[in-house]
């Protein structure tokens, strides 16, 4: 039967699926940053997700369900993006600046998935399930706002003087790193 809740619970387990990904796919993005603050904020939001998957388990068992996995594709579009901005930009300033774009993009779309499944709970009136849904949108809206503010401080205004630094990328990683802290 195609009800609320089972929409509900789909959209749960795609979450799910979306946190469980982005556990393994975030240290490499914090790897790939040459800015120290940038790195830290990846690393640091890091331990949110974590945190997310703990917390999306619980309100499963919650439900008298088990946590299930239901592929997301578009985290898997997102994250295969970020690869590939890893790649092409690796050891070059502007690669901080293409980072915060790509983890932006998936704190978006965590956004509004949460948003949405906070809203379901709370017309499907479990308070509980919404409170917890609440929490994680939150953490995602200041992960957001926080490389918003980096990006606009720092990694968008040096990826223009990126040609102050020499050409190679190991010297721009160090100019990038120096300017950066």
């Amino acid at each position: 039967m195609n009800t609320l809740n089972k929409l509900f619970l789909d959209g749960l387990a795609e979450i799910y699926d979306a946190e469980s990904r982005l556990v393994w796919s975030m240290p490499q993005m914090a790897t790939a940053a040459t800015c120290p603050l940038l790195r830290e904020a990846i690393l640091s939001h890091l331990q949110e997700t974590k945190a997310h998957v703990t917390r999306l388990e619980t309100l499963f068992q919650s439900l008298g369900e088990r946590a299930r996995r239901k592929t997301s594709e578009a985290t898997i579009a997102l994250v295969n993006e970020s690869h590939e901005i890893m790649s092409r930009f690796r050891g070059f300033p502007v690669v901080n600046a293409a980072l915060i774009a790509a983890v932006q993009k998936i704190e978006h779309y965590e956004i509004a998935s949460y948003g949405c499944l906070r809203d379901w709970a709370v017309v499907l009136r479990n308070k509980e399930a919404a409170a917890i849904l609440q929490e994680i949108l939150d953490e995602n809206k200041t992960t957001n706002q926080s490389l918003t503010e980096l990006a606009r401080s720092r990694s968008n205004q040096q990826a223009l003087s990126e040609h102050a630094c020499v050409s190679e990328p190991t010297t721009a990683v160090f100019c990038q790193t120096a300017a950066c802290a």
